[in-house]
């Protein structure tokens, strides 16, 4: 994993506006155009982007491309098995996927890179807590090198991508806020929220609810605090893995 990123910290000894142990791998699926792994603590998904030539139907003779998002869990990927969703996407999942299409969308400035379509797959390995946020922070690293691809392969003069996105989950436990929740946080948190950024500082989606509750605006305000701190450090991690080469998929 030379290109990798590590930020080993862990809930015990950590505050509460700590992020778990981070890691990125770029390249780690060598057939696709842009691939990541990513882990945020015991998650851990593995993101393809694939460019495929042609556009959906409603964007024919447009001129303009499109970049949409897939996400799946492996049966095993939680403590008990869950059954794979083949003939029809469950409503989580077809939330999420929304989501991660939305969230690397705005990385670009516009479609106007020609009829592609880059495909993001989003499969998770392992979860424990924040499988949708770990999917948009890795699918980020291989959009970009997606596009990359395109422009190194004549197919592009130069990359749509105009900045980076990430992602994390906050929440308040026990009266306390905290960032980046596991598994056993995220169902015991009376406040849960994920917030998406972009490395330009602007929010690109803020989902929160009051999961047995209300709370207060101060809450809203520590719980936003937390996740601009956490998301400016992803960024850093995405910033660092990118400035390094990385060899053209076979």
């Amino acid at each position: 994993m030379a290109d990798s990123v590590n930020s080993v910290v862990a809930r015990v000894g950590r505050s509460n506006d700590d992020l778990r142990a981070v890691s990125i791998e770029r390249g780690a699926v060598p057939y696709a155009e842009g691939s990541c792994l990513v882990g945020f603590g015991r998650t851990r998904v593995l993101c393809s982007a694939s460019v495929e030539t042609g556009v959906p139907g409603w964007k024919k003779g447009s001129g303009e491309g499109w970049v949409t998002a897939e996400y799946a869990m492996l049966p095993r990927a939680t403590r008990t098995r869950v059954s794979r969703e083949r003939s029809q996407v469950g409503g989580r999942t077809q939330e999420i996927q929304r989501l991660i299409g939305r969230s690397v969308r705005a990385m670009l400035d516009g479609f106007a890179f020609g009829e592609f379509t880059v495909k993001v797959d989003c499969d998770v390995l392992q979860a424990d807590g924040g499988t949708r946020t770990a999917a948009i922070t890795g699918a980020c690293v291989a959009v970009h090198d997606a596009f990359a691809w395109m422009v190194a392969t004549g197919r592009l003069m130069e990359s749509p991508v105009r900045r980076r996105v990430a992602a994390i989950s906050v929440g308040v436990i026990d009266g306390e806020p905290r960032l980046d929740l596991d598994y056993e946080e995220d169902v015991r948190a009376g406040v849960d929220m994920n917030v998406v950024m972009s490395s330009e500082g602007r929010f690109v989606e803020v989902q929160g609810t009051g999961e047995h509750g209300t709370f207060a605006r101060e809450e809203l305000d520590h719980l936003l605090h937390f996740a601009v701190r956490g998301i400016g450090q992803l960024d850093a991690m995405q910033q660092q893995v990118l400035a390094t080469p990385l060899p053209m998929p076979v």
